[in-house]
């Protein structure tokens, strides 16, 4: 393999905002590595390299809170594994390329498969490092517009789609997703989330830890219902261990106690629900008592819990990815909802309530008042008959597709920012189905375990070398506030940012030639769309822009959102330039109701009890009829971990190894596992051995894996993961254990056996 392995030069092109009188240059913005989007200060050395990089103490946002995974943007900058210049595959070597020879390459290859097998031979999977993306997010839709892909796959399908599928169907929009006032709560309950490694999924705000520690300094309570004592439970109140994949049976037995004891309270939006008797019927029989024993939750701790949630004034349930990706997910995630309307803690100060970002999302525009009422298994996927839900089926599918020949497989590939190779379920399967295909491109700075069967690989610039502003993430922020941030590095000389490597792919696989692309009228039409959306006259607008890009299409989001000057017509308003003036960011308060104004179904209504999610209510009861059996599996991340993306930095991976098996004592006893010996964790999808870590803070019955590992397969250039490569725990995870409703994985909640290595 030819590239280079010496970071790029350092050239200086962004603002330096203080100048201390030690001769420290600090150069200000956004850590852009999860939905904390925390403050920075980057400090810079003689040579303009990144000396350290520490919490900006003035932002208006984080207020001087860090997480240690943004303490290395420099380390990832300079990191001599990471591309800086588009690689070509020729059998087995690599070789760097320019990006004109990339792109002709990647024509060639696409053009190839279009014309051997039809365009509908082409799909994308997408990784969520996009939603934390400056350009990804803001062009992907151009992308599948443009190339006219029939679907797609993407990590949403392992994360949050049951969250997504809820949301259409209750409020209108699949992103219009609520999170919690924690600010001003007093009653929190926490379910399949662990913000003390995960800093807040589905909940934009800094410091969640500090929020959990300010609810019980105000004499608030903090619930936490997991099958592990978390760090999030440790800073709890009370901790309910409960058996994986059995929360939708507690939250309707909590819903049975509200109704039979005339808690119920719809609050603020009594006037906007339909349901409600629907809802009643559907939640007769799941008494306390009659989930207990399945949960693994004594009745009488379910009953205090709702009474004692339907009491406090400002209350909120939070259910995350533990949540969304079990046997049960989109009920589970509809009942987190459903909860807190009844209980009259729902578009209210402290309760669950929706974002208000500067810049409304593109993909808040798509409501069911618009497009339609939500219909699910339009199609199924080819080979194994799964239905479509919300245009996807499950990631696990894209194995089966590539590798099944016949009418309609799957020949070509592109992936954006994605390691399907570790994230998804029986990845061994991808694994052997990735070098069958005739095309992978792959939009990636690293040659990981999933690029390394591209045929191309398109590299994007490091955190340092983009500016950043968020996209979608505002849009469950628990508080309107904005930062923008310049890039500190020029890219590369002659590098291509990525919106215009989305604008050229999307092109070749409508059929475009390289002669024929023009990049200013594709991004030109892709903004009218948006002017169009946002009621403004494109031809008009345009005309006020002397170029394109991503910052002009924020400037319009900026202008036409619910703080935006509306091109004049609000004089005091924000534009892009006003935000960019203001290095620490602008705040612009707290959560407040919006229900009236954003929910978007047909009816303007909050449908209460869709028909799609009780009717799975059967499969639930059934289940409930036998009796637990075994051990499950269940997964975990790490604050110093992001997925699989942050293993490539020595100072995060460092230390202890921490992808160990945690096993309950009497567990560990009963199958004569040892502390630090190793044992086989066996599925009916594979086999792993691993180092055995006893520990009383899992539940009995329950083990637990870290995802996101696995970094021993051949091929790669990620030489610290390496050495610190762990296992695929998604070997572990049957292909077909989908939450049936959304397609979502069943990750956790697992059938496994255990027997010492």
């Amino acid at each position: 393999m030819t590239t280079t392995d010496a970071p790029s030069t350092r050239r200086l092109i962004g603002p330096i905002h203080e100048l201390r009188e030690d001769g420290t240059r600090v150069h200000k913005r956004t850590c852009p590595l999860c939905e904390c989007m925390c403050g920075l200060e980057v400090h810079l050395d003689d040579d303009d390299g990144v000396k350290v990089i520490r919490a900006n103490a003035d932002d208006v946002w984080s207020k001087g809170y860090l997480c240690p995974k943004g303490t290395v943007l420099g380390r990832l900058h300079d990191d001599p594994d990471r591309l800086r210049h588009p690689m070509i595959r020729d059998g087995e070597t690599w070789r760097e390329a320019t990006w004109d020879e990339a792109f002709a390459r990647c024509h060639e290859l696409i053009d190839g498969v279009r014309q051997t097998y039809g365009p509908t031979a082409m799909t994308a999977f997408v990784g969520n490092p996009v939603g934390h993306s400056f350009t990804l997010g803001r062009y992907m839709a151009m992308l599948i517009g443009q190339a006219g892909f029939e679907m797609i796959y993407s990590a949403g399908t392992i994360d949050q789609w049951p969250k997504n599928v809820t949301c259409a169907l209750m409020y209108g929009n699949q992103w219009k997703i609520p999170t919690v006032d924690i600010r001003r709560t007093d009653f929190l309950v926490v379910m399949g989330g662990n913000p003390q490694a995960s800093g807040g999924s589905l909940m934009a705000c800094p410091d969640v830890l500090g929020e959990l520690d300010a609810i019980r300094e105000r004499g608030g309570t903090v619930v936490v219902v997991d099958p592990r004592r978390t760090g999030t439970a440790d800073r709890a109140d009370q901790w309910v261990p409960i058996r994986p994949g059995t929360d939708a049976a507690l939250l309707l037995a909590m819903v049975q106690v509200i109704v039979e004891e005339g808690l119920l309270d719809l609050g603020s939006v009594a006037d906007m629900v339909d349901g409600v008797d629907d809802l009643v019927a559907a939640v007769e029989g799941f008494t306390p008592d009659a989930v207990a024993d399945w949960c693994a939750v004594p009745a009488e701790t379910i009953r205090d819990l709702a009474r004692r949630f339907a009491a406090a004034e400002r209350g909120a349930v939070y259910g995350r990815i533990g949540l969304c990706n079990q046997e049960f997910g989109t009920l589970a995630s509809w009942l987190v909802d459903v909860v807190n309307i009844v209980t009259g803690h729902f578009d209210t100060e402290g309760g669950l309530m929706w974002g208000r970002p500067v810049n409304a999302p593109i993909a808040w525009f798509a409501d069911t008042a618009a497009t339609g009422e939500p219909t699910f298994g339009r199609w199924t996927s080819r080979v194994r008959g799964a239905p479509e839900v919300l245009g996807q089926v499950p990631c696990s599918c894209l194995a089966e597709e590539i590798a099944t020949p016949g009418e309609g497989q799957i020949k070509g590939l592109i992936t954006i920012a994605g390691n399907p190779v570790i994230s998804v379920p029986e990845s061994d399967r991808l694994e052997e189905a990735l070098p069958l295909l005739d095309c992978m491109i792959s939009v990636d700075s690293y040659l990981n375990e999933t690029t390394r069967f591209a045929h191309v690989i398109l590299p994007g610039p490091s955190p340092l070398e983009t500016p950043h502003f968020d996209e979608l993430i505002p849009a469950w922020a628990v508080g309107s506030a904005v930062k923008w941030s310049d890039a500190l590095y020029a890219p590369p000389e002659g590098a291509v940012p990525e919106w215009e490597t989305l604008c050229r792919l999307g092109w070749y696989c409508a059929g475009g030639t390289e002669e024929t692309f023009d990049l200013a009228a594709i991004d030109d039409g892709w903004f009218s769309v948006l002017c169009q959306m946002t009621g403004r006259d494109p031809e008009a607008t345009l005309a006020l822009y002397g170029e394109g890009g991503p910052e002009r299409m924020i400037d319009l989001m900026v202008r036409m959102g619910p703080f935006g000057d509306r091109y004049g017509e609000v004089p005091d308003g924000l534009t892009l330039a006003r935000i960019r003036d203001q290095v620490d960011g602008i705040d612009l308060g707290p959560m407040v109701p919006q229900a009236h104004e954003l929910v978007g179904t047909p009816s303007g209504r909050i449908q209460l009890a869709p028909e799609y999610v009780v009717g799975d209510l059967p499969r639930l009861r059934r289940a409930m009829a036998d009796e637990p059996d075994g051990m499950v599996l269940v997964s975990r991340r790490h604050l110093r971990s992001k997925n699989s993306w942050m293993h490539n930095v020595d100072v995060l991976v460092k230390g202890k190894d921490r992808c160990t098996l945690l096993v309950h004592p009497d567990d560990a006893a009963r199958h004569g596992l040892a502390d630090g010996g190793r044992a086989l964790v066996s599925s009916e999808a594979g086999q792993l051995e691993v180092p055995v870590e006893v520990s009383d803070e899992m539940m009995p019955g329950v083990v637990c894996l870290p995802h996101g590992w696995g970094h021993d397969r051949p091929g790669t250039r990620l030489s610290v993961a390496r050495e610190h490569a762990g296992v695929n725990n998604n070997l572990l995870a049957p292909g077909t254990f989908v939450d049936e409703l959304s397609g979502n994985a069943a990750v956790n909640g697992i059938p496994v056996e255990l027997a010492p290595a």
